[in-house]
């Protein structure tokens, strides 16, 4: 008989009990001495069980007797002192045998600290206790593992190398915080594991790891054991000057990259490249090309690849398509030995349905919310975070350092942040609920994107945080102290849906739309805001950013090349996705690589050229960039001139007396004899112009410079008299010598 009631036997070898701890492993019945002690132990499928007792230097080896059919056995033992008896437990299976440690012979495994931070939501680096840890206890090597999933009737550590069972090892219950946690001896790396979670309800499903460093390949879902301290990092140069640095007066000009199609290996059945491939073919196109920054789409582990990896379910693994956490790891290490900021998509906006991972996770809506009309996202068919439950804003804050402390990432740009913002956002009527105040913002999600922000920028001095907004919603990148989000810049949406509408009109009519191209100037300090052409201008019929521009082919590319000289001249950090660069003729498609193969026609060469050479430019000159976010970086030399659709400007870096004049004739025709005015006189060397041969124009230009006049203009006393090329960009710089 055993000394166990009935319900709990059954509770136990059926993988319903919610506190194994306190019946399995060693337990201590009486006092005196000897001492005796009960030794419990649950092995499903086993024939017969032994204890192998450690006594001084001798090994004794103690039947245990069988209390369930289904393998749960005990033992009484005498032991002289307070510790428990050493042992080992010896499986019997059939003729298989199998020695092992008891994992519930280990334990005090999470602080009472941990579970008290954990539960307020302030617990910042939760991933370091939470999920599964390669650690040493008493010794011993294994894994630890910690769940939360308060609402479950009992949670089992899953895996290969207890074949799934559900019921071998039942994690424990610590009180009232909801955290399950279980130390699993002598497991080595590359173990597969889940969490299976019995619902109240009855029903029970195998979970992923919401702290997970490492998943199987989709459409495979099970997390693997991975030891994040083994890197060695080589970057100490580039993280020491970021943390002295302030991003906002330094050069950024971004590419963005989806890792998945940038290029691929037609010869080996389309695939994608690795991580380390990147890092050989990647990393020194983007050096060559002068991109100061990598932007990368979602690299956190997501199901479905249609998706970009904007429906994540790993919010600390970096997709297992391309390599392992140190492949990434290495691949960032390299963008920064080689001087590259490494940008990444993140996105706390929502989450995917998908039934292995966070949604219903304990059987509940725990990290959504319950009602649908705040829980479930009308347009992506996603689940919304409780922004409001402290857990959740905990696993969420915990993922946004994970990527700064572990992968030295440079920078988060949080994506959907409008959708965050507003209850009522893609709702009508009663399909939203108000605030506490009766009003349309989400409260909870101001407080946590606040937070966000205030902890990068406490931890990683020198990284940004990045909001794309896509409404008015004020002082998004303005300091929480002053009562704004703050977010370091936002993306300037109107300007990129102004600008690209501008230059895919026919020039004959941009006379009656210039206001598309000059009214982000009302606004354009109103934020610290990037410029981007990004990925979802070049998909869903939207054409490539080359098939947009109007005209036959040789004005596509004119268009083009003055369009980019414009992206490089107005206030702003710049972002360009990848293909761009290129001319890709067609949209771009996730499933293939980029259309490599036009760079063997001259036009798509020398429009690469031409981008390189426009952002090499870029960081040479201080005007571009030292002052992008007020007006004393910019001026207006004239916006009248809408008949002829010429448009003229001034940057200036914080030196006043170092500017640039950037002039822009958006018709096809040649303008002659065209004077703006300028700040003062001497020579003014044309550094750039879109139209040069070598960049496939017609060489319409100033000769290398012109020297200014002291003829009035535009309300100044110099003035240039210049030469404008059809579709074209001009930019020139005074001081220099003819």
């Amino acid at each position: 008989m055993s000394t166990l009631e009935q319900r709990e036997i059954e509770e136990l070898v059926w993988g319903e009990h919610g506190n194994p701890f306190s019946r399995l492993g060693p337990h201590r019945i009486s006092g005196g001495e000897p001492a005796r002690w009960v030794i419990r132990a649950l092995v499903p499928n086993a024939s017969r069980v032994e204890v192998k007792r450690f006594e001084g230097e001798s090994a004794t080896l103690v039947p245990m007797k069988s209390v369930h059919p289904e393998g749960l056995f005990e033992i009484e033992l005498e032991q002289t002192g307070e510790e428990a008896p050493g042992y080992h437990l010896r499986c019997h299976y059939g003729e298989h045998l199998e020695e092992r440690l008891d994992p519930y012979s280990f334990r005090e495994l999470l602080s009472d600290f941990d579970l008290h931070l954990l539960g307020e939501g302030n617990h910042y680096h939760a991933y370091r206790r939470m999920g599964a840890h390669l650690e040493t206890r008493h010794g011993v090597k294994g894994v630890r593992f910690a769940v939360w999933a308060p609402n479950a009737r009992a949670v089992a550590v899953v895996g290969d190398f207890n074949q799934w069972n559900t019921r071998s090892h039942p994690m424990d219950l610590h009180g009232s915080t909801g955290i399950w946690q279980l130390f699993v001896p002598e497991l080595p790396e590359g173990t597969y594991y889940k969490f299976h979670v019995r619902f109240r309800d009855g029903g029970a499903q195998a979970k992923t790891d919401p702290f997970g460093f490492y998943f199987e390949q989709p459409p495979k879902t099970a997390g693997v054991i991975f030891d994040l301290d083994r890197y060695r990092w080589g970057d100490e140069q580039w993280m020491s000057s970021r943390r002295q640095g302030d991003p906002l007066t330094a050069p950024m000009n971004i590419y963005e990259v989806h890792l998945g199609s940038w290029k691929r290996r037609a010869a080996e059945q389309n695939r994608s490249l690795t991580y380390r491939e990147l890092s050989d073919e990647l990393i020194p196109y983007v050096k060559e090309m002068g991109f100061t920054h990598l932007e990368l789409l979602p690299v956190t582990e997501h199901p479905y690849s249609g998706s970009w990896g904007y429906q994540t379910t790993g919010y600390f693994a970096p997709t297992s398509r391309f390599g392992d956490p140190d492949d990434f790891r290495a691949f960032v290490d390299r963008c920064h030995q080689e001087g590259i900021g490494v940008l990444l998509d993140w996105v706390p906006a929502h989450f995917p349905r998908d039934t292995h991972a966070l949604a219903s996770y304990d059987g509940t809506a725990l990290y959504e919310h319950a009602d649908p009309r705040r829980g479930a996202h009308p347009d992506w068919g996603t689940l919304i975070f409780n922004y409001g439950r402290n857990e959740v804003r905990n696993f969420l804050l915990s993922s946004a350092l994970f990527w700064l402390d572990e992968y030295h990432i440079d920078g988060l740009r949080v994506d959907a942040v409008a959708s965050m913002l507003y209850l009522d956002y893609s709702r009508e009527g009663q399909e939203w609920l108000p605030n506490k105040y009766g009003g349309r913002e989400n409260l909870d999600a101001i407080d946590f994107l606040r937070r966000f922000n205030e902890l990068v920028y406490e931890y990683h001095p020198g990284a940004v945080t990045m909001a794309e907004e896509s409404t008015s919603w004020p002082m998004v990148s303005r300091p929480t102290y002053l009562g704004g989000l703050g977010f370091s810049m936002k993306w300037n949406m109107g300007w990129m849906h102004d600008s690209l509408d501008y230059v895919s009109t026919d020039p004959i009519y941009r006379k009656y739309h210039q206001g598309k191209l000059t009214f982000s100037m009302l606004y354009a300090f109103s934020e610290n805001y990037i410029l981007p052409v990004s990925h979802d201008e070049v998909v869903h019929g939207k054409k490539s950013l080359l098939d947009k521009q109007p005209g036959d082919v040789w004005q596509k590319f004119a268009n083009l090349r003055a369009f980019l000289t414009y992206l490089m001249g107005h206030p702003g950090k710049k972002l360009l996705f990848m293909g761009c660069e290129i001319g890709q003729w067609w949209e771009w498609n996730a499933e293939s690589q980029l259309d490599w193969h036009l760079l063997g026609w001259e036009n798509h060469e020398k429009l690469r050229q031409f981008v390189r050479e426009l952002n090499h430019l870029y960081p040479s000159e201080p005007a571009l960039y030292e002052v992008d976010f007020s007006w004393e970086g910019f001026e207006w030399i004239d916006i009248q001139d809408h008949e002829k659709s010429v448009i003229s400007f001034l940057r200036r870096a914080r030196d006043p007396e170092d500017f640039l004049v950037f002039v822009f004739n958006f018709t096809p025709v040649p303008r002659y004899d065209y004077r703006i005015g300028v700040p003062r006189g001497g020579f003014y060397r044309e550094l750039l112009n879109s139209d040069a041969e070598s960049w496939g124009g017609g060489n319409l230009g100033n000769m290398g410079g012109v020297e200014a006049e002291a003829v009035r203009e535009h309300n100044r006393d110099f003035s240039l008299r210049l030469t404008l090329p059809p579709l074209g960009g001009v930019v020139l710089k005074p001081g220099a010598s003819e």
